[in-house]
C-alpha cells in the first residue's frame, strides 16, 4: 500500500507545516493545483480559506461547491431529497474547470462559481483566478471518489489532502450549520443521518488516494500506512 503524508494539525508545527507544503507548490513556477478533501462538516472550507490568507495574494480559492445542481433542475431530475450526493453536481463541469486552470491564458482571469449558502444556489462568474496566480486550492468532498464523472478529477490535481476529525464532533458541526441555514434541529439532525452520513461514507473510501491525512482535533490516530 502507498504510504501518505501525516501532519497533525493540532498543533502549532502541524498548521506551519500545511503552510510551508502549500506555499512550496506555490514556489514551482507553474500553476499548481491543491485539492483538499473529506467529509461533509470536516473543516475543508475554513482550512482552504487560511492556506489562501496564508499565502497573501499567490493562492485563489476556487471550491466544488459551485458546480452545485441549481434547485429547479434537482426537482426536474428528483434529486432534491438528496442535494449534497455526488450526482447532485455538474462533475464534468467541475473537470472542465480543472483544466482551464491548470493551462491558465496568460492574458485572462478564469472565472469560476461559488455556491451561495444564503440562497442555497451556486452563482456563476463569482471567483476569478488571475491568470498569475501560482496556486489554486481547490476543496470538496468528491475531489478523490473514484467512480463514473468525479474519476478524472483526482488526475487533475497536483496535490490532495484528506481532513480527518471525529465524527461525533463532525456530525454536531453539520447539525449545527442546517440550524444556522434555517432549518429546524430535528429537520437537521435527520438530514445529517440520513444524507450527509450516507455521502460521508463514499468519501471515506477514497482516503488511501490523498498525498496527505491532515489531522484536526478529535481526528483519529494515523495508521502504521499513515504514520
Amino acid at each position: 500500500m502507498r504510504r501518505m503524508d501525516f501532519v497533525d494539525a493540532t498543533s502549532t508545527g502541524g498548521r506551519a507545516a500545511l503552510n510551508d507544503r502549500a506555499r512550496a507548490l506555490a514556489d514551482t513556477g507553474q500553476r499548481r493545483i491543491l485539492g483538499i478533501a473529506g467529509p461533509p462538516g470536516a473543516g475543508k472550507s475554513t482550512l482552504a480559506d487560511r492556506l489562501v490568507a496564508a499565502l497573501d495574494g499567490r493562492a485563489a480559492l476556487v471550491p466544488m461547491d459551485g458546480f452545485h445542481l441549481a434547485a429547479a433542475e434537482l426537482d426536474r431530475l428528483g434529486r432534491a431529497d438528496r442535494k449534497g450526493a455526488p450526482d447532485t453536481f455538474d462533475a464534468a463541469g467541475y473537470g472542465a474547470l480543472l483544466r482551464r486552470l491548470r493551462a491558465p491564458d496568460p492574458v485572462h482571469a478564469v472565472y469560476a462559481p461559488a455556491f451561495d449558502r444564503s440562497l442555497e444556489e451556486p452563482v456563476a462568474g463569482s471567483l476569478p483566478v488571475p491568470p498569475d496566480v501560482p496556486l489554486v486550492v481547490t476543496e470538496g468532498n468528491y475531489l478523490l471518489l473514484d467512480d463514473g464523472p468525479w474519476a478524472p478529477v483526482r488526475g487533475l490535481l497536483d496535490e490532495v489532502w484528506f481532513l480527518d476529525l471525529d465524527p461525533e464532533v463532525r456530525v454536531r458541526r453539520l447539525v449545527d450549520r442546517h440550524v444556522h441555514h434555517g432549518r429546524l434541529r430535528r429537520d437537521a439532525e435527520e438530514w445529517v443521518a440520513r444524507s450527509d452520513e450516507a455521502n460521508a461514507r463514499l468519501v471515506e473510501r477514497g482516503r488511501d488516494r490523498a498525498d496527505l491525512i491532515v489531522r484536526l482535533p478529535g481526528g483519529r490516530r494515523p495508521t502504521a500506512t499513515e504514520a
